[in-house]
């Protein structure tokens, strides 16, 4: 039991902040996403002897709150509202130039289908690998990184028009 428990100890530690940037992308709620990340550790927990391997922890973590947050939709009816997304603020940032710039990415970041910001969020904020994002969402490595590609490139083209928006108002 000791062993046990060092060892989730450690996987909290280590991954906590982690994952709770991973849920809070996922649901733009703090309050939610904690209990995500707590529901994923109280899973993790009750399936920790399945985890064979250390190093496949994050994968293994983030798996399991991807599915936390799919059972957080079949158990509730929402009634749908349209509403600006919900943005962190940056602490650390150096200056309004820098703070638009980040809330512009943020902006256009929740605009990508699904399918393509998915695999971007996880290669950014969680680290992953190609490979492990494969793993995490249960697609063959070449279709991951065919959506990473397409999702940086369609970033790109919303900078390139916004560029030539302000190129046109500017002149």
């Amino acid at each position: 039991m000791m062993i046990k428990q060092k060892r989730y100890e450690a996987l909290v530690y280590a991954l906590h902040g982690d994952l709770f940037r991973y849920a809070f992308w996922l649901c733009h709620d703090r309050q939610v996403a904690e209990d995500l990340v707590q529901e994923t550790f109280l899973r993790a927990w009750k399936a920790l002897d399945s985890l064979k391997e250390e190093k496949a922890a994050k994968a293994w973590l983030i798996t399991i709150l991807r599915r936390e947050n799919a059972r957080r939709f079949e158990r509730k009816q929402f009634d749908l509202v349209d509403i600006e997304t919900t943005s962190v603020p940056d602490r650390k940032s150096p200056g309004l130039e820098q703070d638009m710039e980040n809330e512009w990415l943020r902006r256009h970041i929740a605009e990508l289908a699904p399918e393509y910001r998915e695999p971007l969020l996880l290669q950014v904020i969680g680290g992953f690998s190609g490979e492990e994002i494969a793993g995490i969402l249960d697609l063959n490595k070449n279709t991951v990184m065919t959506r990473l590609f397409r999702a940086r490139n369609q970033l790109k083209e919303a900078m390139e028009q916004d560029k030539t928006a302000r190129g046109r108002n500017n002149g």
